[in-house]
């Protein structure tokens, strides 16, 4: 007999704490018996070092939330068809039985831990509801096959092959070109949609695979992965063990969000606050909003009035002068619309007691100097109104100094006189000086004319990207050593001359940029809302992805909370003690 009560007291001999194996939320499938899974999903998950929990099937929204909150990784398993309804379409005659119990609940799911960046395999009808629920299609019959795509052997072996594609994640996963896989559908997908690339084709063509076309953990298969454990054939194990690794490393980057402040130093987003934006709902028209932000486990962004540079005439500094109050003001006003959730930072203390209350925070900026015209007074009125940073200058000279992207006929200038009288008053209201959009030689004038470190609130490395908005190395050595710091940006076209950029180039200019000046000296600038945002990193509710990818590149925990913004808000400390309001 089994004696269940000395395996108990093993378990609490050495009690080890949290147990480390990431959280796989499987969807039950529902049949006579109500919610049920067939045992290999979970075998397989056990076996490579996954803890499965089954979730069945609701459409109970605040249920579906709950337990995205806790889950590391989701695990679609497979079932009866999809009810076309769902897609819009009308049943074919070879359409098989659908169970409407999970379809709602598995399209909502799906789409919620997208945008939620929690690792997904999909299996057989799960790779046609990833399809369907992010945005592709899906073959009710497989049309004209040339290979039987529905066997009656025993699911535990293979009945044919797959051709994956060289260049695909599942190709790094398989190490192979041609994998032996089984086949129990009649369904597939028609077009992957947006998100998705194809990874893997049978010999007629159908699209057996698929994964994210935007360097997120997403897989889907065709076949049956899960059968194959269960006569202990080890060949589809390396596909469970990819999603409980990226399912742990999801795992450490959200527990690291909590423990940790998180800033974007630079976002465009009240460009669009006269749109009639709601900042409480997950908005498409912008980048960050609430939900976004706690998607992507971001705590504070520090949104900027954008004045776009006019003419400096007395006319052009005044309304300059107006749209910027402008906007700071609709920034004031939505954080007073939603103070349950978000509230308006002046200091680095501020962001910490906001973290602390379970909020978000907002800090102000001023993008562009244009905003004070040829008028230093108006410094002292931004600075009371809260704002901690000011960029002299975006595209185009003005009174201040030089533009790193003069307007046609101008010429690359340095400081000028009233520019110095700009930065010492900036420096005597501790308002930090942002040289972001300047010349070199603005730059270096400003580096000798500020007792302050300096910052770049969004500016990537020139040496990986050779854009005159981008910083050479030798600008950053002489920011690191004046204590100053730069931000990468996820701008595309600062992070790559040719072609789209993404997560990956940013992760390649912050490595250059910490290589460059040292771990102390860098952080980040997403330019969202002001043309920011790559694949991978398109919105706010991404950023949890740029933690990912650093933990994988070795980054300690240390090391994130610098990179995070405890570099930028050591300078803003720097500044904002020694200020004599």
């Amino acid at each position: 007999m089994f004696d269940w009560k000395s395996h108990y007291d093993s378990l609490h001999a050495n009690f080890p704490g949290a147990r480390p194996f990431p959280l796989i939320g499987i969807t039950g499938n529902f049949g006579e018996k109500g919610c049920e899974l067939a045992e290999g999903y979970f075998e397989s998950v056990l076996r490579a070092g996954g803890t499965p929990v089954i979730l069945p099937p609701t459409d109970n929204a605040d249920a579906l939330v709950s337990v995205l909150d806790r889950i590391d990784g989701l695990l679609l398993s497979g079932g009866a068809d999809l009810n076309p309804l769902f897609v819009n379409e009308e049943p074919l005659p070879k359409l098989g039985n659908i169970n409407p119990r999970r379809d709602l609940a598995e399209l909502l799911l799906i789409r919620l831990a997208f945008d939620r960046q929690i690792p997904i395999l999909g299996i057989c009808r799960g790779i046609q509801m990833l399809a369907a629920a992010l945005d592709g299609s899906i073959w009710q019959d497989i049309p004209s096959p040339s290979i039987k795509h529905s066997q009656d052997l025993d699911r535990s072996y293979a009945s044919h092959t797959v051709n994956i594609e060289e260049d695909s994640l599942l190709h790094s996963i398989f190490g192979t070109d041609t994998l032996a896989v089984n086949s129990f559908h009649h369904q597939a997908v028609r077009e992957a949609g947006p998100h998705l690339r194809i990874s893997a084709f049978a010999k007629d063509g159908v699209i057996e695979a698929v994964e994210s076309s935007e360097h997120k953990s997403i897989i889907g298969v065709q076949w049956h992965p899960e059968c194959f454990c269960l006569r202990n054939d080890e060949s589809m194990m390396p596909l469970f063990r990819w999603l409980t690794d990226e399912a742990a490393n999801y795992a450490s980057a959200r527990r690291l969000h909590h423990r940790i402040l998180t800033l974007d130093s630079h976002c465009d987003t009240p460009m669009f606050f006269n749109q009639d934006i709601h900042f409480n709902q997950r908005d498409p028209r912008i980048l960050v909003d609430l939900h976004k932000m706690t998607e992507g486990g971001l705590d504070a962004s520090i949104m900027v009035a954008y004045i776009p540079q006019g003419e400096r005439t007395p006319e052009g500094f005044s309304a300059a002068t107006d749209y910027a109050n402008h906007q700071l003001c609709r920034v004031e006003q939505l954080v007073k619309q939603n103070a349950n959730a978000v509230g308006l930072a002046r200091t680095p203390a501020d962001l910490y007691q906001l973290k602390k209350e379970g909020k978000h925070a907002i800090m102000l900026g001023i993008e562009n100097g244009y905003a004070i015209g040829h008028d230093l007074s108006l410094l002292e009125h931004f600075a009371q109104k809260g704002v901690v940073y000011m960029t002299l200058c975006h595209n185009g000279n003005n009174d201040i100094c030089g533009s790193a992207r003069p307007h046609e006929g101008e010429a690359l200038e340095g400081m000028s006189d009233f520019g110095a009288q700009v930065v010492r008053e900036m420096n005597r209201l501790g308002v930090m000086v942002d040289l972001s959009h300047a010349s070199e030689r603005s730059f270096y004038d400003a580096l000798d004319i500020s007792r302050h470190p300096i910052v770049c609130s969004h500016s990537s490395s020139r040496a990986l990207c050779n854009h005159p908005r981008n910083l050479t190395d030798d600008q950053l050595r002489a920011l690191a050593t004046k204590g100053g710091v730069a931000q990468v940006t996820f701008y595309n076209g600062f992070l790559r001359k040719d072609g789209q950029a993404t997560i990956l180039d940013a992760v390649a200019h912050l490595n250059h940029m910490v290589e460059v000046m040292g771990i102390e000296h860098v952080g980040i600038g997403t330019d969202f809302d002001g043309d920011g945002g790559v694949s991978g990193l398109a919105s706010a509710s991404e950023l949890i992805n740029f933690t990912r990818r650093l933990l994988r590149e070795r980054y300690s925990e240390a090391d994130l909370r610098l990179i995070w913004g405890r570099n930028f808000l050591r300078v803003m400390e720097q500044v904002q003690q020694d200020r004599a309001l």
